[in-house]
């Protein structure tokens, strides 16, 4: 069951997550998983991490932006 919460991906750039995914479990473990194993571990991803890396990216940008204005306002004469 998808939560709504999760980020979606297109079919080509899932497709390339699942294969960095496969890569690197053959290069760091010396394991070969599947296309399955490898899909399952990036939902897994998908829904219970990417939403702390999206919110860290929120927050990131408000800060960025509320300091850009800040030094907007500097300019004042």
């Amino acid at each position: 069951m998808r939560n709504e919460n999760t980020l979606t991906l297109t079919k080509e750039r899932r497709a390339d997550m699942v294969s960095l995914i496969k890569n690197y479990f053959l290069k760091e473990r010396d394991e070969e998983i599947g296309d399955l194993a490898a899909g399952l571990i990036l939902d897994f991803i998908l829904e219970k991490l990417a939403p702390e890396f999206y919110n860290q990216g929120v927050y990131d940008s408000h800060q960025y932006i509320k300091d850009a204005a800040e030094d907007l306002l500097s300019i004042q004469k």
